[in-house]
């Protein structure tokens, strides 16, 4: 039995010299995938994050609170008084918990389409 494949990452003897083509675009394809996954887990962990602090009542004059505060608002611009409650921590939660989840649904269903391309 003999087998006379190059070890993977080698060129085979009857293949013309150069790079596979396809090979590389899968791979930029997956990194772009990799990328838009973690830009959404990201972006929903800070959201995340916000509703724990949030309902844990953190010191909103802490200077990691503010961050934190900061950027989920600046995710969240557009879901804003979407749910208009009269609890507090209900509101936070719908109006900040919402683009946490589109955010999630809409990046990996860019990635899984990426990956598949």
């Amino acid at each position: 039995m003999s087998n006379i494949d190059p070890v993977p990452g080698y060129q085979a003897y009857n293949q013309p010299p150069g790079p596979d083509r396809s090979a590389r675009s899968q791979a930029a394809a997956r990194r772009m995938a990799l990328t838009v996954s973690a830009i959404a887990d990201i972006a929903a962990g800070l959201l995340g994050l916000w509703i724990l602090l949030f309902l844990l009542d953190a010191n909103q004059a802490n200077v990691f609170v503010e961050f934190v505060r900061g950027t989920a608002d600046w995710l969240a611009w557009w879901s804003q008084d979407i749910f208009t409650m009269d609890t507090e921590g209900l509101r936070v939660v719908l109006n900040y918990g919402l683009p946490a989840v589109m955010y999630l649904l809409i990046g990996h269903g860019i990635a899984a389409r990426l990956n598949r391309a």
